[in-house]
């Protein structure tokens, strides 16, 4: 009987574990790197150790240093969660030859399925041995590891030796293993998976189907349960499919079974060993708690023969602290606050005021809907969502709001390629128009209270300037002996203080809650930056300087760049790593470099002056 699990991992999925085990009465122990110090799974586990430094490779990632740790806590037994070392085989021997349970399947199985060139061998694929014009596109992939990291989408025949170079670089500062391997990429496939669980005793469920093809840089953001618009055969296809891989590899445990299904086919992908990020949509479908389920199969009791049945329909959205408009780059800073409205369930690892730094995954959340029928369970979760509170850094709920109602997805006709086609219209800014007029009120008050306020003798109007969506509004208001009054044509203002604001607007009265931090103002969901009254004559930069678009680490500058080279538009000059993810820093415009400030290892703020390079002028 397991009494002490500790967690090998952190954020969200740690405390989704630790959720579970407080339910179980099971003793929880967390592991954490020096920047996690004081993190939610930090701080809500019975116990928890230091593993000394900040990037995952010092931490997170060595094995020997978590069961150390999980003997000096007198855990029994250790749950790999998902990512990092929850598919490594080699961690998962030093656990058990340490004489502590392994909460996830047998090393071997982890081995002949964690590289996806040996499992498609054992599914009797084969990846590309050569890869002429003809094959284009292809897909490259890293052989470890998960999450889109190390995975390349080749259109052209001369840009894949480069891809290549990039995806083994990337594959091997996030597993440790830099093999990679080439296969057909399949247009407008859907990403469909089996979630899987086996016991010890010859049982394996499949628990229905996943549909995750809303996908940015092939890492998922929108889930649902159970995959829409599937035949029957198809299904059962899929079911048998996923049984074969398990029944091939002893399989015990959770897992998911990955294909691409395209034109009515099913394509394998993969087989993670480990519980998936979206596995609380196939929770909610079918009533079950899946840690739960995996701690019992650890501890060696049977499944029932026949699994659960499936109710009704479930969507997942990943809120991801980034912005998708500028390529998806990773945001940092406090978040101040993150509520959702009841009846959504809300899986996180961040409290309010926690900080979001630049060592690992920007998701700090994942909100999950259930509801009878699938058009019921996608509105309910775009209405929470665009009335959840969301304080700091620029996060993709706007967009996940607007992938929720968009006819493709609404429609269940979405594919791999959704953000592709449609990313500029998700991205346009949401503004309220009288947002900026609502945080002028609430500010005016909040001053009047220590001295500002009506005066006896007319006097000029206050005014007040904001930043929203990267466009600066100015607006107009008066202190009166009946209080303040807004300088807008057909707006009333019924009520305000530093909190709240109510304006009746061609009759129609609304309510706009406030909040500041520093200059940022959040009216409802608008988000806007106050401005000084007279701008920074120092904040301009010269024409062509190429600025960090978020805080990170150089990890590499094209090779034999230096200061006096000739650059083309959209040539790669640097590379920026933030949140295990690389980002590619090109060339503006033709010229000359002028100026290189990074160097490989440099830890730079979001801003910081990287290069500059000077546009030639064109020819005459």
């Amino acid at each position: 009987m397991i009494t002490s699990v500790l967690v090998a991992n952190r954020g969200e999925i740690a405390c989704r574990i630790f959720r579970t085990c407080r339910e179980l009465g099971i003793r929880t122990v967390a592991v954490h790197s020096d920047p996690d110090e004081n993190a939610l799974h930090t701080r809500t586990a019975d116990a928890a150790v230091r593993l000394p430094g900040g990037a995952p490779s010092q931490t997170y990632l060595r094995g020997e240093l978590i069961v150390k740790a999980a003997l000096a806590a007198d855990a029994d037994a250790v749950h790999p969660g998902y990512g990092f070392l929850s598919e490594n085989a080699d961690f998962a021997r030093s656990v058990l030859d340490a004489g502590l349970t392994w909460i996830g399947p047998p090393p071997e199985a982890i081995e002949a399925m964690a590289s996806k060139t040996r499992a498609k061998k054992l599914m009797g694929l084969e990846p590309l041995a050569q890869v002429t014009a003809d094959d284009m596109p292809v897909l490259v992939k890293a052989a470890a590891g998960g999450g889109g990291r190390g995975m390349r989408i080749v259109r052209e025949l001369d840009q894949l030796e480069a891809e290549l170079t990039a995806a083994r670089a990337e594959a091997r500062g996030a597993f440790g293993d830099d093999e990679v391997f080439v296969e057909p990429y399949v247009e407008g496939g859907r990403h469909v998976e089996v979630q899987i669980l086996a016991d010890t005793h010859g049982t394996v469920w499949t628990l229905g189907t996943r549909d995750c093809s809303l996908q940015r840089r092939h890492q998922k953001v929108m889930e649902e349960a159970p995959a829409p618009g599937l035949g029957a055969e198809l299904r059962a296809s899929l079911d048998e499919l996923s049984v074969r891989a398990a029944r091939a590899v002893d399989y015990v445990g959770a897992g998911t079974v990955e294909f691409l299904v395209a034109g009515g086919t099913a394509h394998f992908l993969e087989m993670n060993t480990r519980l998936q990020v979206e596995h609380p949509v196939t929770e909610a479908v079918f009533g079950v708690d899946l840690v739960a389920l995996q701690i019992r199969v650890a501890e060696g009791a049977a499944l029932d023969t026949d699994p659960p049945r499936a109710h009704g329909h479930a969507v997942e959205a990943r809120l991801y602290a980034e912005d998708p408009a500028r390529g998806w780059a990773p945001q940092t800073g406090t978040l101040h606050r993150l509520s959702v409205p009841n009846g959504v369930r809300l899986d996180t690892g961040y409290t309010d005021g926690d900080p979001i730094g630049v060592h690992y995954d920007p998701m700090l959340a994942k909100a999950v809907a259930h509801a009878p029928t699938r058009a019921e369970a996608v509105r309910k979760l775009a209405g929470a969502l665009e009335r959840a509170a969301i304080h700091g850094p620029v996060t993709n709920r706007d967009l996940l709001v607007r992938s929720l109602r968009h006819p493709e997805f609404t429609e269940a006709r979405m594919d791999t390629g959704f953000y592709e086609r449609h990313l500029d219209e998700l991205t346009a800014p949401v503004t309220d128009p009288y947002a900026p007029l609502a945080a002028a009120l609430a500010d005016a008050h909040g001053r009047s209270r220590f001295g500002g306020g009506w005066r006896n003798l007319p006097s000029q109007p206050g005014t007040k300037r904001y930043l929203m969506a990267g466009e600066e509004h100015e607006v107009r208001y008066r202190h009166t002996r009946d209080g303040l009054t807004a300088e807008a044509e057909d707006v009333t203002v019924v009520h305000a203080d530093t909190g709240r604001v109510v304006l009746e607007i061609a009759g129609v009265r609304r309510t706009f809650e406030i909040s500041r931090h520093g200059d940022q103002v959040y009216v409802n969901t608008t988000t806007l930056t106050a401005l000084p009254r007279f701008p920074d004559p120092t904040a301009d930069r010269a024409p062509g300087s190429l600025l960090a678009p978020m805080p990170g680490t150089v990890v590499r500058v094209a090779e034999g760049l230096a200061e006096g080279a000739k650059v083309e538009a959209g040539q790669p000059l640097l590379w920026l790593e933030a949140m295990k993810m690389e980002h590619r820093v090109a060339a503006p415009a033709s010229g000359t470099l002028t100026a290189l400030h990074a160097v490989p290892g440099q830890q730079v703020e979001v801003g910081a002056l990287l290069a500059v390079v000077h546009e030639e002028e064109p020819q005459p």
